[in-house]
């Protein structure tokens, strides 16, 4: 089970940092990762964190602004987002990536973030 909180509504310029707490994970993990989906587009990727490395990756339109962390004892992952953009309005959602599997196969149930201008 994975479930994010964080989410809510902030100006343009703010920050805001999401959890995602999982729970009842019965395999090793690969990676953690952070998508969004704003109303009308298709998910994105926004990054991840690979489990043993701790090598972060993020796409290009956070690259800068987003940074990730992790929290082993608890498997729980944050993204801290700053400098948030009317953009990023979507709702997030983070999934985990099980060791030796070609991808994400487990999803929350997302969190709403809103960026006004």
């Amino acid at each position: 089970q994975l479930v994010e909180s964080g989410g809510g509504l902030v100006q343009a310029g703010g920050s805001l940092r999401l959890s995602c707490a999982a729970s009842g994970l019965t395999f090793n993990l690969n990676r953690m990762g952070w998508f969004r989906q704003a109303p009308g587009k298709e998910r994105e990727f926004v990054g991840s964190f690979g489990w043993l490395s701790g090598r972060t990756i993020f796409s290009d339109s956070v690259k800068g602004r987003f940074t990730m962390s992790r929290d082993l004892a608890k498997t729980t992952v944050y993204l801290q987002m700053n400098n948030l953009e009317p953009e990023d309005t979507a709702v997030y959602s983070c999934a985990v990536h099980p060791a030796g599997r070609d991808g994400y196969e487990f999803w929350g149930q997302g969190t709403q973030v809103t960026v006004s201008s």
